[in-house]
């Protein structure tokens, strides 16, 4: 299999624009709650809660935020048959999540794995009372599990063999979600 070039679904504009949409979404659907308990899984969805924490805060400063960072690696259904072994990172949840409202954040929802992976890893800090996902961008078709976005950045509709990757300006120079096509032709 071969990668193709990525194509830009998503400008460093209109990322802006969609950051600020979730951010208000959740402020809006928690604006008679004195806290907001967020938790982003390791990597890219620690990567996302923080932005989005930063434009809650500074829209309502005085709202607390707890947030804690996932790890699922070990929690994973394919860990054991994977040909690389994965890194694991660290999982910091320093709140309890007993009885509460959790907010999980990832940034791609595809087959829905992950999820039930972090929804696994989360039940071993205790038994929440309500779990709302958010993604930046779901994929929609080719889900493996019943798993819903309760906010979504961007829906994408594309082939199984299509890759997202949603891309940060601190790591990538640009915000922006880009699609990569694969071509399965035999390497000659």
């Amino acid at each position: 299999m071969v990668m193709q070039r990525g194509r830009q679904i998503l400008s460093p504009e209109r990322f802006k624009i969609t950051l600020l949409r979730l951010a208000h979404q959740i402020i809006e659907n928690y604006s008679h709650e004195d806290t907001i308990n967020i938790v982003g899984i390791q990597e890219k969805g620690v990567i996302l809660g923080n932005r989005l924490i930063d434009i809650i805060s500074a829209k309502r400063p005085k709202i607390k935020i707890n947030f804690g960072k996932l790890d699922i690696t070990f929690y994973r259904d394919d860990f054991r048959l994977r040909s690389t072994p994965l890194t694991a990172n660290a999982t910091q949840i320093d709140f309890p999540i007993e009885s509460k409202k959790i907010i999980l954040i990832d940034d791609v929802l595809y087959t829905g794995r992950t999820i039930h992976a972090a929804i696994s890893a989360l039940q071993d800090f205790g038994r929440v009372e309500q779990i709302e996902l958010l993604t930046m961008v779901d994929r929609r078709f080719n889900r493996h599990l019943p798993i819903k976005s309760d906010y979504t950045g961007l829906q994408v509709d594309s082939l199984d063999e299509a890759y997202v990757n949603v891309q940060w300006e601190h790591i990538d120079g640009q915000d922006k979600i880009l699609i990569y096509s694969v071509n399965k032709t035999a390497d000659k």
